[in-house]
């Protein structure tokens, strides 16, 4: 999608040339916005030659309408009014986006009979509209989409809503979400050259703006608290390792902060157990975790929410020259417990573990969330459509998952077992960093779970949402920008004052 939306609420809207838009529920009139947009009746006939009956996402387009003053007249289809959720707004905008080509201003007529739309449902249309509208062509010279468009054009969108001036209001939220996961998924599209620790420190220390507390450690920083285990990963590079500190204190003064924690590995060789040719070039999206915090941090700080929080990153490459750590290295973490290197291609856990003791021995969150693209073995048991859940804490368990059905970021509840748990056991040190092949993705959680201590918990794999996942009606982008959403959703629905 090329288009960049500028996007205003309004009661009532002429139509001069340019598209117009309207949406339908199944069995329902077209929107009052009809009559105006089609006072001919175009759309009835065609609807009935076509065999259009609104079912959700499905389009009617007519070009050159008679008796129109738009240049095409669209129709969306909602479905049946009484099953609409709040992604499915999100979806009807995409779809929507997905049809506006070479127009230079768009009227779109909100209001389906029956569908129950209010201010929150336009502003959910709306956000549709800007996640579809992403596209990362940084490094494309020649910026032109598959219809021949130019990618930096400009759309005046209109969106015409009885609640025009609530549906604004909304819509500020809206343009923090939407800002916040395009945030993340540039970080996870960029290119490894480009990108790199320092490169990802940088990007973090850009939401000072917004008024989030940044701090940035060094490894000289992170030597002197022992993480042994990240700075273990991080030796094989001449990259420079970090760890980004990020704080939004938009809660009561002195109350405990809710803490989110992410992977950033912005690019995974596997180190000396270095992992096959094919397909490497997807190890720069290893940091989908830290960017997913990342892009979280800014909505929060963009939308004000009233809650304290922090967002941690580690940030490493994992490379393999003469400096690599080696398989059989015993490293000690900042938690004080040792750990037997077993593969040096199961790092995230390794870079996890310290910046997990870190966040509970400084900040005492309420819980910890952290989100990495941990483990192969999460995608052949749960593929692209969930996120595997591991946690210590039913309630922060089950607010997950709901928030995941609300947002369609969806979370898959995996078992922890001391029955796994002593897979990683080691002869030479507290712990291995790898169980084996089998319940890989349930023994990597183990292993983080043994750096948290009694602090409520959640461990979200995100290997197979992170990146690559199958494009949608919001998402057409290689990187996903996942868990942004599902986390402002959960934020927002159980932890601000």
């Amino acid at each position: 999608m090329s288009a960049k939306f500028d996007i205003s609420f309004e009661t009532s809207a002429d139509i001069v040339g340019g598209y117009a838009i309207l949406l339908q529920a199944g069995g329902a009139d077209l929107a009052a916005g009809a009559k105006v947009a089609d006072p001919a009746g175009v759309i009835a006939r065609a609807a009935k030659i076509a065999g259009f009956s609104a079912k959700p996402t499905t389009v009617l387009d007519l070009v050159a309408p008679e008796g129109s003053t738009a240049e095409r007249l669209i129709v969306v289809g909602l479905g049946k009014p009484e099953e609409l959720t709040a992604h499915d707004w999100l979806k009807a905008g995409g779809v929507a986006a997905s049809k506006i080509k070479k127009a230079e201003k768009v009227v779109i007529f909100v209001d389906a009979p029956g569908a129950g739309v209010g201010a929150k449902e336009a502003a959910d249309f709306a956000l549709g509209m800007l996640l579809r509208a992403y596209s990362f062509d940084t490094y494309k010279t020649k910026k032109k989409d598959e219809d021949g468009n130019s990618r930096n054009g400009r759309v005046a969108v209109t969106i015409v809503v009885a609640n025009a001036t609530g549906a604004a209001e909304a819509f500020r939220v809206s343009e923090a979400v939407a800002a916040g996961v395009n945030l993340a998924r540039d970080l996870v599209n960029e290119p490894p050259n480009v990108l790199g620790p320092v490169e990802f420190a940088a990007k973090a220390s850009d939401l000072e703006k917004l008024g989030v507390e940044v701090e940035i450690l060094t490894e000289k920083e992170m030597q002197k608290l022992g993480m042994g285990a990240l700075l273990g990963v991080a030796q094989g590079s001449v990259r420079p390792p970090r760890l980004a500190v990020m704080q939004w204190k938009g809660g009561k003064s002195g109350e405990s902060p809710i803490a989110f924690i992410g992977k950033g590995v912005v690019f995974d060789t596997g180190g000396i157990s270095i992992k096959p040719a094919a397909g490497m070039e997807e190890m720069k999206g290893d940091m989908g975790g830290a960017a997913a915090v990342t892009g979280l941090m800014h909505v929060l700080a963009a939308r004000k929410a009233a809650v304290n929080a922090v967002g941690i990153i580690g940030l490493v490459e994992n490379m393999p020259d003469g400096n690599a750590q080696r398989p059989g290295d015993i490293v000690t973490s900042m938690s004080g417990q040792t750990i037997e290197v077993i593969n040096t291609d199961a790092e995230g856990r390794l870079v996890l573990c310290d910046a997990l003791w870190y966040c509970n021995d400084r900040f005492k969150p309420k819980f910890m969330i952290n989100l990495a693209t941990l483990t192969g073995a999460i995608l052949v048991a749960l593929g692209n459509v969930h996120a595997g859940l591991f946690s210590n804490d039913d309630e922060l368990s089950e607010r997950l998952t709901a928030a995941g059905l609300t947002t369609s970021e969806k979370l898959w509840r995996m078992p922890l077992a001391k029955e796994y748990d002593k897979l990683i056991d080691s002869k030479f040190a507290d712990m291995k960093n790898t169980g084996g092949r089998h319940a890989g993705s349930i023994t990597a959680a183990h292993f983080l779970k043994r750096f948290v201590q009694d602090t409520p918990w959640a461990h979200l794999d995100i290997a197979g949402t992170a990146m690559g996942s199958p494009q949608d009606e919001i998402n057409q982008s290689w990187g996903s920008g996942y868990g942004v959403r599902l986390l402002d959703e959960l934020v927002r629905a159980n932890y601000e004052s």
